[in-house]
């Protein structure tokens, strides 16, 4: 694990050397951000806050050590989200099984896309006339596969390890496409009542190479005047998240989980709480109430931000979410509401814009 590390850390270091003196590969703030949206109704419900606590089949995605946790041989979990009143729609599915009893491993499959988007180049033809069946239809989607791994320790006691390889695939109709790769790496502590957890994402930074259909897109390129986009890539920084955790026993039926994590960036300042050049942090707070461990309540606030009014004032916000559960003979469901509130600073309709996420797990032997 050390000599892991190591070499991780000297790879973001040659990456980031290469970036810098050469110019030929540019690291953006926000890269591959569909990969931090989250997955999971009972991890949304509490405002993203997992990295300590998880421990079903969606922990190949939010910690691989948590899957040393999994309740029954054989874990299924499915996720399915409407984003930004349900234009955007983001699912997930995972399948993770115990190899022994010191390791794991889980399978997961993200997409998040935008569908049914008119390409309307061809509308008008050559006469001038309109011709509504020339409007042709296109999706922008990005995919993620993860393959995870998660073993035991032997020298702590209590202490589990787990990483991540992501295949990334990113597609904009017939216009673009790009393939990347990327490590991600997690561990967990149990200590009595108290669950530790850190998670560290594009470890190795994750490398994404883009490439364009210049043919499809030359015509209105010219038509606007812009330069042809050429073939590029983009590199994503390392990400690091620290969580915490703690039970309470409420009665005999009763019981209450208060967890938090804190997401460091490292690739400029942000809109979060504490932003910097050097390092960015971002809190995200989240409480489950169980009863029976059969039903559950859960809560969180996260994606604390600043905005800017019409009149120039400065106001603070921050998103509230909310979510209930069920579990029953290894059979889950769980529903989340994200930003319930339909009041925005800048609002100019009073339209909902919550997102709902609906999941399901199964655990069998």
């Amino acid at each position: 694990m050390y000599k892991f590390t190591l070499y991780s850390l000297l790879t973001v270091f040659l990456l980031a050397f290469s970036v810098n003196a050469q110019g030929q590969v540019s690291a953006p703030k926000y890269s591959n951000e569909f990969l931090n949206v989250g997955v999971g109704a009972r991890a949304l419900g509490m405002g993203n806050v997992q990295v300590a606590i998880t421990s079903d089949a969606t922990s190949g995605y939010w910690n691989p050590a948590g899957l040393l946790l999994l309740p029954d041989k054989y874990n299924i979990a499915l996720m399915h989200s409407e984003l930004f009143a349900g234009i955007a729609k983001n699912d997930f599915g995972a399948f993770a099984m115990p190899l022994d009893s010191s390791s794991a491993l889980a399978v997961s499959v993200i997409r998040l896309g935008v569908d049914d988007i008119a390409d309307t180049r061809r509308l008008q033809n050559e006469f001038g006339y309109i011709q509504y069946d020339s409007v042709r239809f296109f999706s922008v989607a990005d995919y993620a596969v993860l393959l995870s791994y998660a073993r035991r320790s032997n020298l702590i006691q209590g202490l589990q390890l787990g990483a991540s390889a992501k295949i990334i695939y990113r597609n904009v109709g017939d216009f673009a496409n790009a393939w990347g790769f990327g490590i991600d790496a997690g561990a967990q502590l149990e200590h009595r009542d108290w669950r530790f957890g850190v998670m560290a994402k594009d470890i190795t930074t994750t490398f994404t190479a883009w490439s364009h259909n210049v043919e499809e897109l030359e015509d209105a390129y010219a038509q606007t005047g812009n330069d042809l986009p050429e073939n590029s890539a983009e590199l994503t920084l390392p990400r690091i998240i620290l969580g915490a955790a703690r039970s309470f026993k409420i009665n005999e039926k009763f019981t209450a989980l208060v967890s938090s994590d804190i997401d460091l960036t490292f690739d400029g300042k942000r809109n979060v709480l504490l932003g910097s050049d050097l390092v960015s942090v971002d809190p995200h707070l989240g409480v489950e109430v169980a009863y029976a461990n059969s039903v559950f309540i859960r809560g969180g606030l996260s994606n604390y931000q600043q905005t800017t009014r019409f009149d120039g004032s400065k106001a603070s916000q921050v998103q509230p979410n909310f979510g209930v559960g069920f579990v029953s003979n290894g059979f889950s469901l769980d529903l989340a509401l994200s930003r319930m509130s339909d009041r925005e600073t800048n609002s100019i309709t009073n339209a909902s814009v919550s997102s709902v996420i609906v999941s399901m797990g199964y655990s069998f032997k």
